[in-house]
Parts: C-alpha cells; sequence; structure tokens
C-alpha cells in the first residue's frame, strides 16, 4: 500500500477573549445539543461529514465503543440544522485541569459553502468555553484546542483562524493511501 504524507496543526484558544464570531449564515440555520447518547447518530455525522475527506478512524468502531464514548461526563455533539436537516457538527471532549478538544468538526458536503461552518465552529467554540456550567463538577475551561490536517477541506485552516485559534505545532506523518470512504460506497462521484 502506498503512503501520503499529512500535514497536521493544531491550533488553540487560551482565553474566551481569543473567540471571534462569525456572521450568522442565511435562512433557518439552528445548532442544537444531541443530548441523548447516540451511536447511530454520531456515526452518521461522522461518516457523513468525514466520508470525502478519508476520516477513518471511528469507521470500526463497534456500538458498545460509540456508546461509551458518547457517554463519557462532557463530551457533547452540537449540531447545525438547515430547515430541519443536520448539516454538520462540532464535537467537544473535555479532558484533564480544564481543557476541551473540538475532536470533531465539519459539515456535510452539501452544506459547505454556505457559510454554515463559521457559524458554526464559533457556536461551538463557545460552547467549549462555557462547557462546565453544564456539566457540574467539571474544572472551568482554560483552553480550547483542535487540529486540522491537509486532508481537510481548503478552507478549514482559514476558519479556523478567523475564529481566533493561535497556531502551536505542525507535523507532518506518512499516512496509508485510503480510498475516499464516503458515508455508503458510491456516495461520491470519482
Amino acid at each position: 500500500m502506498s503512503s501520503v504524507p499529512v500535514t497536521t496543526w493544531s491550533l488553540e484558544q487560551t482565553s474566551p477573549a481569543d473567540l471571534l464570531p462569525a456572521a450568522a449564515p442565511d435562512g433557518d440555520v439552528r445548532i442544537v445539543r444531541a443530548e441523548v447518547p447516540s451511536p447511530e447518530f454520531s456515526r452518521f455525522l461522522y461518516a457523513s461529514v468525514g466520508g470525502d475527506i478519508q476520516w477513518t478512524d471511528r469507521l470500526g468502531w463497534t456500538y458498545a465503543q460509540w456508546q461509551e464514548y458518547l457517554e463519557r461526563p462532557g463530551v457533547e455533539t452540537w449540531v447545525a440544522h438547515d430547515r430541519g436537516t443536520p448539516a454538520g457538527f462540532v464535537e467537544l471532549d473535555p479532558q484533564d485541569e480544564g481543557v476541551v478538544e473540538i475532536v470533531y468538526f465539519g459539515l456535510i458536503p452539501a452544506f459547505r459553502g454556505r457559510r454554515i461552518g463559521g457559524h458554526l465552529l464559533a457556536y461551538g467554540t463557545a460552547r467549549a468555553w462555557d462547557l462546565a456550567e453544564r456539566w457540574p463538577g467539571r474544572t472551568p475551561t482554560k483552553r480550547v484546542w483542535l487540529h486540522t490536517c491537509s486532508k481537510d477541506g481548503d478552507f478549514a485552516m482559514d476558519n479556523y483562524q478567523r475564529r481566533g485559534f493561535k497556531l502551536f505545532d505542525t507535523k507532518v506523518e506518512l499516512e496509508p493511501d485510503l480510498a475516499t470512504p464516503g458515508p455508503w460506497p458510491g456516495a461520491y462521484p470519482a
């Protein structure tokens, strides 16, 4: 199997004041927390958003692995809906000492390029900053971080930086050159 170089950039905010807002998109776009842990729904979001950009690390997870992850205290999934249809999501994973990682963020391909992404990222980041308010006993958030890579969309890095994230690490690693899985075989034209 061949491999390709993939650059991964890690970015962070160290204060809620770092967050720069985004304009709300046109239309009826709402962001709602998925409060019931649902492996089916989370896997749908993961595969639908990441299917064309080679998100593969969770595709092999069992139902039990999804359930265990989603039931961890403080893990949150915020879903953008356009006129009631899921358009994308942001997933928050609280870590030790007031750190929250934005583990996954993105839009289903049909909803990209409509200014939903900046709005969803700003909203999700604000929820990372106030996460401890919803989870009594958690340390207040002191740092929000994420990573993006050269496989992600063309505008991903720009969106993160426009929301106030600052680069703190860059790595280049060889990864297997995998076929784009899509949410199901043949979902995207070749």
